[in-house]
């Protein structure tokens, strides 16, 4: 049975005396060194070449993510799982991207630390669900972003224009009002109103209302 070397990375004492307690009394394992910031990570990676690294994110000199960048250019095999707390779940993406094989909450019970551990370094990715829920937000919200840049551009470049009118609608859809609340402020009937909006989509290549008014909004269409 080998050994997994464990190297602790972590700016709080008493919570890196806790993990080598939990993981010393494990057969498979073994914490072999600590860190008290990233930087000291970086550097005990290089000496010790531990097998897994248990990161905090939030920490001085060098922060767990550019710590797991380095971290992962000297030894590219390298396991290293974040320890993180909710507040810094805004780090899920940047954590993958440079390589961190999973996220464990630091309040987890100490089996399912070990266990989860293990796993992370045979390979399989570990997220809890509130982090794996987090990470789904965040990335839908990227996804969101990247394709209203992209059809922001594809507007720019068709050179798409509104009339007087479609722009006043477009300007109350911006302030919220329903097509029947529309129709009563600039009297017009709602059916008028429905084909002037499908002409705008049409225009701009999208049939969903929601969709429009954050283009209206992110390219500021109708302040040009």
């Amino acid at each position: 049975m080998s050994v997994k070397r464990i190297l602790i990375v972590d700016d709080q004492a008493l919570f890196r005396d806790g993990l080598e307690v939990i993981f010393g009394l494990e057969e498979d394992m073994e914490v072999i060194g600590y860190a008290e910031d990233g930087q000291q990570a970086v550097e005990q990676v290089r000496t010790l070449s531990p097998d897994i690294v248990l990161m905090d994110i939030q920490m001085p000199v060098l922060n767990g993510i550019e710590s797991i960048k380095q971290c992962k250019a000297i030894a590219p095999d390298l396991c290293v799982i974040i320890l993180t707390t909710f507040s810094d779940y805004d780090y899920i993406v940047e954590g993958l991207l440079n390589g961190a094989s999973g996220f464990l909450l630091k309040d987890m019970r100490a089996s399912d630390l070990v266990d989860s551990v293990r796993k992370a370094y045979h390979g399989q990715l570990m997220l809890p669900v509130p982090v794996a829920k987090k990470l789904a937000e965040k990335l839908n919200s990227l996804s969101a972003i990247a394709t209203g840049e992209l059809e922001m551009t594809n507007i720019r470049k068709q050179g798409i224009e509104l009339s007087e009118r479609e722009r006043e609608i477009a300007t109350l859809m911006l302030q919220g009002l329903t097509n029947r609340q529309i129709a009563n402020t600039l009297m017009m009937t709602e059916g008028t109103i429905k084909n002037y909006i499908s002409n705008m989509y049409s225009k701009v290549g999208i049939n969903d209302r929601a969709k429009f008014i954050l283009y209206l909004q992110q390219t500021k269409f109708l302040t040009t």
